[in-house]
């Protein structure tokens, strides 16, 4: 162990226990995270104004860049510091640049959004600066793995390599000043690119990520998601209360919105993600990446709630059914995607698989009786009451949930023991 000039220990970076005992979040990832609030939030309103004002395509084709670029660099970092987080005056030193890429990416989300409605160049340097920077400072990471890991060397080599070619192909999109096809028709083998590094840096030897850790930071980013939710429920009883003062159509949006965020709170915690992750280290990708749709989909789903603020402040102009799909296709999306994964991770269950076609039902009706000319807050009663049935059947003692993933867990134990002998 080395120090600095002013006196602050140098630790080396050689890699993480990935079975360390109480391995939890640390102070400066807690703090990272709170960039990602700003992203979400600056990305969730730009798209809540654009489908407001009924620009479908370029909310979508916005919303979407701006969730892949803030989700993916956010599960890189994770990933990283999960393998080789020292602590020391180096790594907080490069997170914070970390930081600034994000605050400097969700300063450029609104210009982003504004050149995809009006059709022209996509304007999107600020942002992708923004994450050209992210990125940067975290091959500056890998190749400080590079050299004190030895044992991992070519992977961390791997890791930079990729990394500072994805970044070359950003620098050339944000350069070169080209229409929404173009743009769009640059970005795509950089997508590509930069979704098979892990793939293609981890072939040979594996980094030191610990679990348990994975699990809780993955968590935290779900919990930040849901705040977008929580902002969205305020905005929506704040638009009833404004037209009409406090009223049952006040208090009816204000417990359905605070009720979607909780229930989709609940039924992301139920799977024992770090037990079945820890049992299944060879599943890592799949875990990482079937993520994403999972947080677009709250984020989105937060943004669906300023939808119908706006819809009940007469702001929007769009019908009263697609205000209700706007918070109940991300809620479809994140019940099928958190199935998806729940069976990918502990296998087949029908009682999950046939909750979530139900909810999906449900959902649908929520839409239908908007398009039949129900209120907008009692449609967003029927989306709580699909999110609650989920709940009530996964906790209900009858149903045994609890108990079934006890087996599940237990089954994934004995094939890891039998593998290992």
């Amino acid at each position: 162990m080395a120090t600095n000039p002013l006196g602050h220990a140098l630790i080396r970076m050689g890699g993480r226990d990935p079975g360390e005992k109480h391995r939890a979040a640390s102070p400066l990832e807690l703090f990272f995270d709170l960039t990602f609030v700003i992203a979400f939030g600056v990305a969730g309103s730009q798209f809540a104004h654009e489908i407001a004002e009924a620009h479908y395509g370029a909310g979508l084709l916005g919303f979407g860049f701006a969730m892949f670029s803030v989700i993916w660099a956010w599960i890189n970092f994770s990933w990283f510091a999960s393998a080789y987080d020292t602590d020391d005056w180096i790594f907080r030193v490069v997170t914070m640049v970390q930081m600034m890429g994000v605050l400097i990416l969700a300063m450029g989300i609104e210009p982003m959004f504004h050149s995809l409605v009006e059709g022209g160049h996509v304007d999107n340097a600020v942002m992708v600066a923004g994450y050209v920077i992210m990125r940067l400072a975290l091959v500056s990471q890998w190749l400080r793995a590079a050299r004190q890991d030895p044992q991992r060397r070519q992977t961390c080599l791997n890791y930079a390599k990729y990394l500072v070619l994805a970044q070359l192909g950003w620098i050339v999109v944000m350069i070169v000043q080209a229409g929404i096809l173009t743009t769009f028709l640059m970005m795509v083998p950089l997508f590509v690119l930069e979704m098979a590094t892990p793939s293609l840096a981890e072939r040979k030897v594996r980094t030191p990520w610990h679990a348990h850790h994975i699990a809780e930071r993955y968590g935290l980013l779900a919990i930040i998601a849901l705040g977008e939710c929580l902002i969205g429920a305020i905005e929506t009883l704040r638009a009833i209360v404004a037209n009409h003062g406090w009223s049952l159509d006040a208090a009816v949006a204000g417990f359905a919105g605070t009720a979607i965020a909780f229930g989709m709170w609940w039924i992301y915690f139920i799977l024992p993600t770090g037990q079945s992750l820890h049992l299944q280290r060879h599943r890592s990708f799949l875990f990482g990446y079937a993520h994403m749709p999972i947080f677009a989909a709250i984020a989105a789903t937060g943004a669906g709630l300023h939808v119908a603020a706006y819809f009940i402040d007469h702001e929007a102009h769009i019908s009263a059914a697609v205000a209700v799909a706007t918070m109940a296709v991300p809620v479809a999306l994140f019940k099928v995607s958190l199935t998806w994964l729940y069976s990918a991770m502990l296998g087949f269950d029908r009682i999950t698989i046939a909750v979530a076609a139900v909810v999906v039902l449900l959902l649908g009706l929520s839409v239908g009786l908007a398009a039949a000319g129900v209120p907008v807050p009692v449609c967003m009663l029927v989306i709580c009451a699909a999110l609650a049935f989920a709940v009530v059947v996964e906790e209900h003692p009858r149903a045994k949930a609890a108990h079934r993933r006890k087996i599940a867990l237990e089954r994934l134990r004995s094939r890891v023991a039998e593998a290992g002998s």
